[in-house]
């Protein structure tokens, strides 16, 4: 079996492999530069990031790779327009967004050549991004790890998307070697995002303590807990969480409203920032179904030269 070429306007990496964009400085520089140079495209998570921060992130991964890279931002962050802007002004080479839905980014790529990809569950919002102008769309189902936008598997929506649209569908959910790939591929993606694999890698700067808890999952470690987003989220049962679902989570003694829409719940913001940091007791540890399953930490290269030969024997 061999790889399909995606193409995302005019952009074509050598795998059909997109580094999922992971928020909160789970996906630094480093990891993103190292994937796109393995030949995939490497993605930033730009959500909850300074403008200036993600300038600079920008910056250092030019300098450590030519390959393709992106950012990927929710919709659902007050300064979501300034991250924007701030991206294409460093002339990222595309943007995913998802977590909501935004009509006026279209036209933002447009006028600066840089293709949008909307990160969708369902058919219908796949039609309509194709309509406004989308370079592609991410099919991601219930299996993804972070903010859901569905109950349902990528297997049963993926064949729907790749019906009601002509730009390329990208497989995104539960994804963690070279096998799923290939599933993905017969059902009929273009190429896949895969965002779990790529924490267990050397260049993923979270701390020790987060991979650790990735390490020593269990599958019934994996849960789904209330976002104050107001999505639900796959992430580890930790300390944490228990609370979350024990509906007695910590509320936000400061609030810096960094979101359009907040329950107040907790800020999931500082979840993240916590468990990324290795406080996980006190975060949120964002996880896909799968995580489990994955039992070393590689660097980028190995992951994909693993992934390769499993999808070629596939």
């Amino acid at each position: 079996m061999q790889f399909p070429k995606l193409n995302i306007g005019g952009l074509v990496p050598r795998y059909p492999i997109i580094q999922g964009g992971m928020a909160l400085r789970v996906s630094t520089a480093p990891l993103v530069a190292a994937v796109a140079e393995a030949g995939g495209i490497g993605v930033i998570g730009a959500t909850g990031m300074p403008a200036d921060e993600l300038r600079a992130e920008i910056r250092k991964a030019r300098k450590q790779t030519k390959g393709i890279i992106g950012i990927n931002i929710m919709f659902a962050i007050r300064n979501f327009a300034k991250l924007v802007r701030t991206a294409l002004e460093e002339k990222i080479d595309l943007i995913f967004t998802g977590a909501g839905f935004s009509r006026d980014i279209f036209s933002w790529g447009r006028e600066a050549g840089t293709p949008i990809v909307s990160i969708v569950s369902s058919a219908r919002l796949a039609k309509i991004a194709e309509k406004l102008g989308a370079s592609a769309v991410v099919a991601e189902g219930v299996e993804a790890g972070g903010h859901l936008g569905t109950d349902r598997s990528v297997r049963d929506i993926l064949p729907e998307i790749r019906k009601a649209v002509k730009i390329p569908v990208i497989a995104a959910g539960g994804i963690i070697n070279g096998y799923d790939i290939a599933r993905m591929i017969k059902l009929g993606a273009d190429g896949v995002q895969m965002a779990t694999r790529f924490v267990l890698s050397k260049e993923c700067t979270v701390s020790d303590a987060f991979k650790q808890q990735y390490l020593n999952a269990k599958k019934d470690d994996v849960v789904i807990i209330k976002s104050p987003v107001g999505m639900p989220g796959r992430a580890l049962k930790n300390a944490f969480a228990s609370k979350i679902l024990e509906q007695n989570a910590p509320k936000p003694e400061i609030c810096d409203k960094c979101l359009k829409v907040c329950s107040r719940d907790y800020c999931i913001l500082k979840a993240l920032d916590n468990s990324q940091k290795g406080n996980v007791d006190k975060g949120v540890i964002f996880c896909g179904q799968n995580v489990y399953k994955i039992k070393d930490i590689l660097p980028v290269k190995e992951i994909f030269r693993k992934l390769v030969k499993e999808f070629t024997k596939a």
